[in-house]
């Protein structure tokens, strides 16, 4: 049962923030042939994943070092906050391939390149854990493949899934900035402290998000 809480957050972090990742691939692959279009699809998600396993042992094994949790943390916040703000993709930025070659090469690279908001977001609620990385890591490819084109519809209609994404976002980097040793040192683990600032932060991100993103 302890497992259950981190997966599901793994879980809703993935639904969020795999709907960019999805829209790359469908733009890449959409010059091609069905056929073609599907391989492209299986190949360029599968080469991602492989190369999202190894930004996170990067990522995980930086976390060893002073200040990087913080670093996270803040980083993870500017996702949860970029969120609220970008209303629409990006999708004339997105190239197409032409080839099959080219449009797996053009997946794989591009969902490196936005992959550290999804990585971020699993090392921070896995907490060191690699079998809880893996099953994070293993959960994004269905999603990324079928169902972040419907929760990006479901982002466009009902703006409070926007709103809950970026709250447990802004939570989740909460509790990584927390976990940095000298603010450690001086936040009580569990005191009510704690609680308030991880209430703050989120309330932060939220109001002023939420203000960009109704005047932007």
């Amino acid at each position: 049962m302890e497992l259950l809480e981190p997966l599901v957050k793994i879980l809703m972090i993935n639904l969020i923030l795999s709907g960019d990742n999805a829209i790359v691939i469908a733009m890449a692959s959409r010059n091609l042939r069905q056929d073609l279009k599907q391989k492209a699809i299986v190949w360029g998600t599968l080469g991602a994943v492989i190369f999202r396993i190894a930004f996170t042992v990067i990522v995980m094994y930086l976390l060893k070092l002073p200040f990087i949790h913080l670093i996270g943390g803040i980083l993870l916040l500017f996702v949860a906050y970029k969120l609220l703000v970008d209303k629409e993709a990006e999708e004339n930025s997105v190239k197409v391939g032409n080839s099959l070659k080219e449009a797996i090469v053009i997946i794989i690279f591009a969902d490196v390149l936005m992959s550290l908001d999804n990585v971020l977001g699993i090392v921070a609620v896995s907490e060191g854990n690699m079998m809880l990385v893996i099953i994070g890591i293993i959960l994004s490819i269905p999603i990324m493949l079928f169902a972040s084109q419907f929760i990006l519809r479901m982002m466009e209609h009902f703006p409070i899934v926007v709103y809950l994404g970026a709250g447990l976002l802004a939570w989740t980097a909460g509790e990584m900035m927390l976990e940095e040793e000298f603010i450690k040192q001086n936040v009580i683990a569990g005191t009510s402290m704690e609680l308030a600032l991880l209430i703050g932060i989120i309330m932060a991100t939220l109001t002023i998000g939420g203000y960009q993103r109704r005047y932007r």
